[in-house]
């Protein structure tokens, strides 16, 4: 899905879809051990709640019950004192007059019921009807008891009103006779408590019942409800921080990786000289590390690969040159050599053209002997496949078949490395084709030998020789090339002559000698 975004983007999501992920499974575990444990906690709660409602309806009951006893007791006892000073009065006259006397006159003669906690106290005759109220407002005299309350046995009950539940009670008003001779039912009292007298009391109201307030709140839902809040929260606000972090952290890792991708393209476009610093020993730093060892290589290797197309394209081109040489110059020289024989043959003894041609004839034959050497020189020879005493002795061997010279070779292996074996070949080469050439040997001697710690190889001939004084207007610039390539590798070039005494050259090199010096 973030397979499209740079890889800095990929990697703030992934700090974010971590994190938030991180959250989430901490707040599932702690749902999930806490959402039973509040969910038992809610049921008892309500259990307990319920419980006490059931308590406190009761004592809302017991409280209403009370009150109408006391109601009907105190009417009662108005109302047989009155009978009994005047017994003519008829119920009706009596349970009115008892009931002024007890609820409206209590203050003047103490007799009186006083109103308890806001209770609604209500004195009816026998057949229901309302003759006094405390409060009057609450039942107007001539009203009726609801019809639930005029039976004349005790009764109780409770209705649902607005406000809440209402609790309500009966109890009969009985005359009795001072002499005790009989009792009778004159009226009813009816007491009746609404929620606030009831609440005044500690009489809990019914749960689910209006105005309950918040007793009646699932305390399980509140209590989830603030455990996800806190990780909700702090989940969006993990989205951005968690953002901005992934971002901030992994810019150095970016900015390394862009190098290395950076690097990569330029060595593909061809530059093999770009190299990365290693900024840390991380894994990036590492892969920076071997980013350098590999372009190091590849850069020697293209080195390697060049000079020994150099090499290759060199010797291609000596091999061409002994090739035009050979097929044209040593032919045509061939052929006058013979001409010059035959002249010398035809023309008469002792004339002095005969001299003439005989001496033509011995240069032609120097001629052709040095071009053969110099065709010997041109000539590659392999090293690498046989090591350096073998090149030396077939070096030796095409000498002496191609110019008739007996060369000895005394050849021993030595431990050069093959910078150095090339250089030995080549110097021995060229001192070779140098006697050849300039010396007019009958014999020309090579050895190779290990003295200690040194390599040393040696050319000697028994030829003409020379001053090395002068050497340098006989024999050009191959005895300073000897000496130069020699000196790179750490070695020494000896060089012994004499006129008619023939010519030593001996090289002398360390046996780890390979490197160049410069």
């Amino acid at each position: 899905m973030l397979s499209h975004l740079g890889l800095r983007a990929r990697m703030a999501g992934s700090y974010v879809l971590v994190s938030a992920a991180a959250v989430l499974l901490v707040e599932a575990a702690l749902l999930a051990v806490m959402v039973p444990r509040v969910r038992g906690a809610d049921r008892a709660a309500h259990q307990a709640q319920d419980r006490a409602v059931q308590a406190e309806q009761g004592l809302a009951v017991l409280k209403v019950q009370s009150l109408a006893r006391n109601l009907g007791a105190a009417i009662g006892r108005v109302a047989s004192n009155r009978d009994d000073r005047a017994p003519q009065h008829p119920d009706p006259v009596l349970i009115a007059d008892a009931a002024r006397i007890g609820l409206t006159n209590a203050a003047q003669d103490g007799t009186g019921i006083a109103n308890s906690d806001g209770a609604v106290q209500v004195v009816a005759d026998a057949s229901g009807r309302v003759v006094a109220a405390d409060p009057a407002t609450a039942y107007p005299v001539g009203a009726e008891l609801p019809p639930a309350a005029r039976a004349e046995a005790p009764k109780n009950g409770q209705r649902a009103d607005q406000g809440g539940t209402t609790y309500w009670a009966t109890a009969p008003i009985l005359s009795v006779a001072r002499d005790g001779s009989g009792q009778r039912t004159i009226g009813i009292a009816y007491v009746e408590i609404g929620p606030a007298a009831a609440s005044s009391t500690g009489a809990a109201q019914p749960a689910g019942a209006a105005g309950t307030g918040p007793a009646a709140q699932p305390i399980a839902d509140t209590t989830i409800a603030s455990l996800i809040l806190p990780g909700a929260v702090l989940l969006i606000l993990l989205l951005p921080i968690g953002a901005l972090f992934g971002l901030f952290s992994t810019g150095r890792l970016i900015r390394r990786i862009r190098r290395l991708s950076d690097g990569t393209s330029e060595m593909a476009d061809g530059d093999l000289s770009v190299r990365i610093p290693v900024s840390a020993g991380d894994e990036v730093g590492r892969l920076e590390q071997a980013f350098n060892s590999m372009a190091e290589r590849l850069d020697a290797a293209v080195a390697e690969q060049r000079t020994a197309a150099g090499a290759d394209a060199r010797r291609a081109e000596r091999s061409r040159i002994a090739r035009e040489l050979h097929d044209s110059i040593s032919q045509d020289m061939f052929s006058v050599s013979v001409v010059a024989a035959g002249l010398r043959k035809a023309l008469p003894s002792g004339s002095e053209v005969q001299e003439q041609a005989a001496s033509m004839e011995r240069s032609l034959a120097r001629t052709q002997r040095e071009m053969r050497a110099l065709l010997m020189e041109l000539r590659p020879v392999v090293l690498e496949d046989a090591g350096l005493a073998a090149a030396l002795e077939e070096l030796c061997r095409a000498y002496e078949a191609r110019l008739g010279i007996p060369v000895t070779a005394r050849l021993d292996p030595v431990p050069l490395d093959p910078p150095a074996e090339h250089a030995v070949l080549r110097v021995v080469q060229e001192a070779v084709g140098n006697a050849v050439r300039h010396g007019d040997p009958a014999s020309v001697e090579v050895t190779l030998a290990a003295a200690g710690e040194r390599v040393e190889a040696s050319v000697r001939d028994d030829g003409r020789g020379f001053d090395p004084r002068t050497a340098a207007a006989r024999h050009g610039m191959g005895l300073d090339l000897m000496r130069e390539r020699m000196r790179e590798l750490g070695g020494v070039v000896e060089i012994v002559s004499a006129p008619g005494q023939g010519t030593t050259v001996t090289v002398s090199l360390p046996v780890k000698a390979g490197e160049p010096r410069g």
